[in-house]
């Protein structure tokens, strides 16, 4: 795929979710039918940018290297302003990570294929205060 059609695609720069028009409730990842309204309900695409709280967490500490991660690195439930419950990499140290937290969305490098090869950014989350 060229980097530049890549980057074109919204899912891959976007942190993005939908809600349906028939009952309002917000999903994450994006759905096609509401699980609620099913044939009633018609979906709109929403961008999820709102900040959140630490609702549950795991702190890695091993990883395969292929994932490339430095450890340790936390895994956390996060509960967005919106409603929506959602699973993302919160980076600070993790002698800081505590449940109700308030974090923010940031956008932050995911990887590279390779020294020379396409680079991988997305959404993360970062403490608020």
């Amino acid at each position: 795929m060229l980097p530049r059609f890549w980057r074109k695609i919204k899912y891959r720069y976007n942190l993005i979710g939908s809600k349906c028009k028939n009952c309002e409730t917000l999903y994450y990842p994006p759905r096609n039918i509401c699980p609620k309204c099913r044939r009633r309900g018609e979906m709109e695409e929403l961008e999820l940018w709102d900040e959140g709280r630490v609702i549950s967490y795991t702190i890695v500490h091993e990883t395969s290297d292929d994932f490339k991660l430095n450890v340790p690195y936390i895994i956390a439930l996060i509960k967005l302003e919106n409603g929506v419950i959602i699973t993302s990499q919160v980076v600070c140290n993790p002698s800081e990570i505590k449940i109700g937290m308030k974090v923010k969305p940031v956008f932050r490098k995911y990887g590279e294929d390779g020294e020379d090869g396409v680079i991988y950014y997305g959404t993360k989350f970062v403490p608020a205060d």
